[in-house]
């Protein structure tokens, strides 16, 4: 239930990061998007990209790097696909499309590290209870 979870929080985040970064381009270059129907291809995009993702995180890659690689060339696979399904490059050249992958792809890395990093240090708190408890009663 607990990656249920985490997976609908995914999609709901990386859709959320999405459509504030096409919203801003809008802004800029002054582009006209049919927002309705975009929220929901990029929607269908992100679940894509989010349930692909999590299988993948199923294997083992040894070489960090390599898993990286994997990764974003996934996520820039998919969008690029749905690009040419949805006719997205009218509007966004694929150059951008790219390098908001790349954006919300680190993005979500560094929230992920900082959560396992903060899950890390609330274990060795618990550990380190654990033990001065054991510690006291064996005293």
């Amino acid at each position: 239930m607990n990656r249920i979870k985490s997976i609908i929080t995914n999609i709901m985040f990386v859709t959320g990061a999405a459509l504030v970064i096409l919203a801003v381009f809008s802004l800029l270059l002054n582009v006209e998007i049919h927002f309705v129907p975009t929220v929901f291809e990029i929607f269908a995009a992100n679940i894509l990209i989010i349930l692909g993702l999590f299988l993948r995180w199923k294997l083992e890659i040894r070489n960090i790097i390599l898993e990286y690689l994997i990764d974003i060339s996934y996520t820039i696979t998919v969008l690029v696909v749905f690009g040419l399904i949805f006719d997205w490059y009218s509007a966004i050249p694929v150059w951008l499309l790219v390098a908001m992958a790349v954006v919300i792809y680190l993005f979500a890395m560094i929230i992920t590290i900082t959560k396992i990093k903060k899950d890390a240090e609330e274990l060795n708190k618990l550990l380190q209870r654990r033990q001065k408890k054991q510690a006291d009663s064996a005293s």
